[in-house]
């Protein structure tokens, strides 16, 4: 781990967790869980798993009684992206619905092969399958999946791998500088890691 003082006693200084809540009791669960993958033919899978559950029991329109812990919505995609960020290939499985109608939105989400993952991104999801034409949860979930993406191709290696360029934007820039707080192009971070940017300030990107 690189030692650095300045920054580890500013982190000391911070509460590391939530105040105590007020009295309360639970009423819902939402889990997401990403993961990236790289497969034997170097192309990579970004998985996702969105459950909602209550913590009650209660009566849909639909499926009828349903008992605390019962699954509202649990939908998984999997997205598969070259070292290029190019979608060639997404998968959407739908294990429980509210509603069987909702299984009709899962062949849209082909419309997002081809694509590439960036600048951008988030207008192509909506393109492919915003409103009536996808599904809410879904398409919820390939926003933090783009993220993950980028975390899985450009982030740290294993040990003894050696390095691995992050994703650029045009100009041969990182995408992640003056994209939040610790990497703003005039803080220590960039100075350390990418001093060839430092300083060098630039509209932050999203995806």
């Amino acid at each position: 781990m690189r030692d650095n003082p300045s920054i580890d006693e500013h982190f000391m200084n911070l509460p590391m967790s939530l105040s105590a809540p007020a009295p309360r009791r639970p009423l819902h669960n939402r889990t997401i869980v990403c993961e990236g993958f790289q497969r034997e033919d170097r192309l990579f899978d970004i998985e996702a798993r969105i459950v909602d559950t209550k913590a009650y029991a209660y009566s849909e329109p639909f499926r009828g009684h349903r008992e605390p812990g019962d699954p509202v919505h649990d939908m998984r995609v999997r997205l598969t992206v070259g070292e290029d960020m190019v979608v060639r290939d997404i998968e959407v499985a739908m294990p429980a619905t509210p509603y069987t109608l909702c299984q009709s939105a899962k062949p849209n989400f082909k419309g997002l092969i081809g694509v590439k993952i960036g600048g951008g991104w988030r207008r192509a999801v909506q393109d492919a399958v915003g409103a009536v034409k996808g599904c809410t949860h879904v398409r919820e979930l390939l926003f933090p999946m783009a993220t993950v993406a980028f975390q899985t191709i450009g982030g740290w290696r294993s040990e003894g791998d050696g390095p691995r360029e992050a994703p650029m934007q045009r100009g041969g820039k990182p995408y992640f500088i003056d994209g939040c707080i610790a990497w703003a192009s005039d803080g220590e971070v960039v100075a350390t890691l990418h001093p060839e940017f430092a300083g060098k300030s630039s509209p932050s990107g999203t995806v």
